[in-house]
């Protein structure tokens, strides 16, 4: 095998498509399809099944690609200690968990291994799953539960392997004045007498595809009524002004708990967990070792 076509071949996997992978790569469809035909006739199997919607892969070519990516990671190590290049690692994660969770992850990889440089991206869940799949990061930090990924709700990439580093609990909360005995128990309606507690049946949730959302969905029934606003951030402000309760991570909502700014609903209204679930893609652990290390120590 040359790597410049299990290069190819990996490109053609992740996009799908000969002229997707061509346009990745930045180079003509016809040399992506003579190159992978080259690895094929060198290994002597098919690795793709090629169909009218795209390039499907084969038993062998799910086999080449669980490995291929590790092949050419140890391949760029061996580059980079030849010429004295800096590794380069490039960890995405959620805009919330960007915030509090991975300054603790650069720092402990800048004390392990001070000749990375990492970069930190912060992408939408969707973004940062097609990033890891495709390579464009090597690991990314989201909240997720279950067995594998995308148990919470969410459409997940094949290929990816993941590791639970923690948790985060979810803690529905409400400004005093709202927190008021008997109407924040799933399933009822806000108040309909107009006194203190009459938007405490309202949620305050985050957009669709957030996390949190997806949780607050398992989570109360459809008949509870919901305000969609922009951002966690601005669920727990319109909430410290008593306008609805929130189901909204420790994380966020710690420092106004104690402060009492915000009152805990836990006890009408036990909030699940989350597990802080570090991802990347399958074959690439040797490459990412002193990454994975870090991230979830």
């Amino acid at each position: 095998m040359e790597l410049r076509h299990v290069r190819v071949f990996v490109a053609v996997a992740r996009a799908g498509t000969v002229v997707g992978a061509a346009n990745d790569l930045g180079l003509a469809p016809a040399s992506v399809s003579e190159q992978v035909r080259r690895l094929e006739g060198g290994l002597g199997v098919a690795l793709f099944e090629r169909t009218p919607q795209g390039m499907v892969l084969t038993g062998q070519g799910h086999a080449l690609l669980e490995r291929a990516q590790g092949l050419l990671d140890h391949a760029e190590d061996v580059r980079r200690a030849v010429t004295g290049q800096r590794r380069r690692v490039t960890v995405g994660a959620l805009e919330t968990l960007a915030a509090t969770r991975l300054p603790g992850v650069v720092r402990r990889l800048a004390e392990r291994r001070p000749d990375l440089d990492v970069d930190v991206r912060t992408l939408g869940r969707k973004e940062l799953l097609a990033e890891v799949a495709g390579g464009g990061l090597d690991a990314a930090l989201l909240l997720d539960s279950g067995m594998r990924v995308g148990t919470l709700g969410f459409a997940a990439p094949p290929g990816l392997a993941f590791l639970d580093v923690g948790e985060v609990t979810l803690r529905l909360v409400a400004a005093p004045g709202v927190a008021a005995p008997g109407v924040v128990t799933p399933g009822m309606g806000p108040r309909r007498d107009g006194g203190p507690g009459a938007d405490a049946g309202t949620l305050l949730v985050s957009p669709p595809e957030c996390s949190i959302r997806m949780a607050v969905e398992r989570m109360f029934g459809a008949e509870v009524p919901r305000r969609e606003l922009t951002s966690i951030a601005t669920a727990r402000e319109w909430a410290r002004q008593g306008l609805g309760r929130s189901l909204l991570p420790d994380f966020a909502v710690d420092g106004d708990l104690a402060s009492g700014t915000l009152v805990a609903l836990d006890d009408a209204c036990p909030a699940p967990t989350l597990a802080l679930r570090l991802v990347w893609l399958r074959g690439r652990e040797p490459g990412l070792r002193d990454v994975l290390y870090a991230m979830s120590a």
